[in-house]
């Protein structure tokens, strides 16, 4: 079996994730409401709850409520009581599903790190197996193909070649070897082939992943615009409505009507927006529960909001807009030689290569050339070696086929008295001039080498993504590129992918400092990757989308996780946070509106004793002052609970104009809200009229 020619770029991450499968589980399912109820408990904590001005307000008068209990106890005290405490679970409970999806962003790269192990060499130079976390500066361990090296070190015996993809994420797997400036190892590397033995050189805590770990816990998202202003209106609200309620206990005194405390918090209440104010977490996790129907894992309701909001999309290239594995993309022959000749060649040379660029080499063979890729070619097979740089064939009749790196092969050719045809050469200059990889195959026949031509491998891009690009373009979503290759690399990817940028040679520092320099701009960033370099910036980024053949750490950073590991994905979580935006939008509207219906309830019942000219505001034909005021508190509850299921079905996205958007919304969600609380406080009150003691 060979490995991948090797240049001094690294690789590619394989696809060692779990499989994509389609999850089922409703967000309001009565074990996921049974589960996040202890939440929404400890969520009454104020010190919780003040993040949440309105509902803040609304647990302040019902703990006033809760004192009058026992100084000044009746039906009605009771009942105002128990329908306060009742909004604000609610409103809580929803916000206790949503952050229950959350997660801690550095425990998988700790938990890595701790469940790692390490063959550590003691003074005799025997093998002794040890957690990684337990390496010392100076220990030496043993790393074979297949192993994980477990720190940052020095490669001190030995050369092999070594997959860094998920630590650099450059496109092609790198020699290290002891001596000179190919010796450093990072500690997350995977050995592809041969043995080395590494020299420790961090103590513990001071490791790139430990880097890692402390650029994931001090990155944070910032709030959208959306989100701000939402705030900034319901505090404004509350405030203006507190004012108002305490301004009326004076006019209710001089006017010989006194208020209790229990009606003046029942009016705060229904008055601030209270209906919106409870269903934000609501709504967010009804996009939550839409991305897993898409098969998208969110973490959190902000971050499927954030994507209404995108105006810079980040993507690694590496696994993202490419496949990951460099593919065959065609066979140049040397001169003299026949196309199809050269196809017989390097087929028999790579029938038994199971890299990914092997595997690929094979399928060109059957899909462009018509050959049996399942016929078996007698003969010894040379193994890959990271010395050597070639793998190949030994066949029975005495022939030798060789593959691997140009400038190995073409040494080898010259061992056998030959030279490198000047017209391959500059086949390998040209694959290499446009990013690409260039394999030398060459044959040795009675001692005489011949030069039969070029392999070119690429890294592709997966086929339909530069639609994809255009339709993102359309959206005002300006999309880039990011990626460890060189800009050469970078440069035909990006032209091939149709991305608007790219950013190469990147390291993850980069990454993070060209995020944050998008948001200080007022933009809204996504970011998608697969490796643990990306988890710093997918931590940072407004909406981090890991996929989930990618790393551990990349998908614990990021705040969502696509099962399909595919970058067009971002298209549809685009539009839900879209529809997330125009419900927050809907509901908003309609909080606002019913709240005058609650008007025409309260005030009256307030006021009537001392003005009986307010009587003709009660429009409603209310039974009691009692009872409008315990109806309105009541509809001011239930009507959260009704409200769940249109925020977790959302209101249906149609891309039009903004004029046209606030017009439908005003006319459904505005005469809506309008109408619905007449006729639902209206229900309540007869009701409430039939309780004795109460009203």
């Amino acid at each position: 079996m060979t490995a991948p020619v090797l240049t001094d770029r690294s690789v590619p991450p394989t696809e060692t994730g779990l499989p994509p499968s389609r999850i089922s589980a409703g967000v309001f399912s009565p074990r996921s409401l049974i589960t996040a109820l202890p939440n929404a408990l400890r969520g009454l904590d104020p010190r919780r709850m003040v993040k949440n001005p309105v509902m803040f307000v609304v647990e302040i008068g019902s703990v006033l409520s809760t004192i009058l209990c026992f100084t000044e106890f009746s039906g009605f005290v009771l009942a105002v009581t128990i329908w306060l405490w009742l909004t604000v679970i609610f409103a809580n409970l929803a916000d206790a599903v949503a952050e229950g999806r959350g997660k801690a962003q550095a425990a998988s790269l700790r938990a890595g790190r701790a469940t790692a192990t390490a063959r550590k060499l003691d003074r005799d130079g025997r093998e002794i197996s040890v957690p990684a976390g337990d390496l010392r500066k100076g220990d030496r361990v043993v790393c074979e193909a297949g192993d994980v090296i477990p720190g940052d070190g020095d490669v001190v015996e030995g050369v092999a070649a070594v997959d860094e993809s998920a630590i650099t994420g450059e496109s092609a797997p790198v020699v290290r070897e002891s001596g000179g400036d190919r010796s450093s190892v990072t500690g997350g590397t995977r050995v592809l082939s041969d043995r080395i033995v590494v020299e420790i050189r961090n103590e513990p805590g001071d490791s790139f992943v430990d880097r890692m770990i402390a650029l994931v816990e001090g990155s944070q998202r910032q709030k959208t615009p959306n989100e701000i202003a939402l705030n900034v209106l319901l505090a404004s609200l509350t405030i203006v409505f507190l004012l108002v309620t305490i301004a009326l206990q004076p006019m209710a005194d001089f006017s010989g009507a006194p208020q209790s405390i229990v009606v003046l918090v029942a009016l705060l209440v229904c008055l601030i927006p209270t209906t919106i104010g409870a269903l934000v977490s609501a709504i967010g996790v009804a996009g939550m529960d839409r991305l897993v129907q898409r098969n998208v894992l969110a973490m959190s309701g902000r971050a499927v909001e954030a994507a209404g909001d995108v105006s810079t999309l980040l993507l690694d290239k590496t696994g993202t807009i490419t496949f990951g594995n460099r593919r065959a993309d065609r066979f140049l022959p040397a001169p003299g030689v026949d196309g199809n000749d050269l196809a017989k060649a390097v087929l028999a040379a790579s029938l038994a290569d199971e890299t990914p660029e092997g595997r690929s080499i094979v399928e060109l063979c059957a899909e462009r050339y018509g050959l049996d890729a399942a016929a078996p070619v007698a003969g010894e097979v040379v193994e890959f070696s990271a010395r050597t740089r070639m793998s190949g064939i030994d066949l029975p009749d005495g022939s030798e086929l060789r593959k691997g790196a140009v400038t190995a092969v073409a040494e080898w050719v010259r061992s056998h008295g030959d030279e490198l045809p000047t017209e391959s050469q500059n086949d390998a200059d040209a694959i290499a001039a446009d990013g690409g990889t260039a394999l030398l195959l060459a044959r040795t026949a009675k001692g005489r080498a011949e030069v039969l031509g070029v392999i070119h491998l690429k890294d592709v891009v997966k086929p339909g993504i530069a639609e994809k690009f255009s339709e993102l373009r359309t959206m005002g979503i300006r999309t880039v590129m990011i990626t460890g290759d060189s800009a050469l690399t970078a440069r035909t990817i990006a032209k091939e992918a149709g991305v608007d940028d790219f950013l190469a040679e990147a390291t993850p520092e980069d990454k993070l400092a060209y995020i944050r320099k998008q948001q200080e701009g007022g933009r809204i960033v996504a970011m998608t990757g697969d490796g643990t370099n990306d988890a710093p910036a997918l931590a940072q980024a407004d909406v981090g989308v890991a996929m989930n053949t990618g790393t551990a750490a990349a998908k614990e950073a990021g705040n969502m996780v696509d099962l399909d590991s595919s970058p067009t994905k971002l298209i549809e979580i685009v539009e839900i946070g879209k529809q997330l935006l125009i419900t927050r939008g809907a509901l908003t509207t309609f909080s606002i509106a019913n709240d005058v219906a609650k008007y025409f309830a309260i005030l009256p019942a307030m006021f009537m004793v001392a003005y009986p000219g307010l009587s003709a505001l009660n429009i409603m034909g209310l039974s009691s002052p009692q009872s409008a005021i315990i109806s309105a508190v009541i509809f001011n509850a239930l009507v959260i609970v009704a409200l769940i299921p249109l925020a977790i079905r959302g209101v249906r996205y149609r891309p039009t104009s903004a004029s046209k958007l606030l017009s439908r919304n005003l006319f459904i969600y505005g005469l809506g809200g309008l109408v619905v609380p007449f006729v639902g406080i209206k229900i309540i009150d007869l009701l409430v009229s039939l309780i004795p003691g109460v009203a």
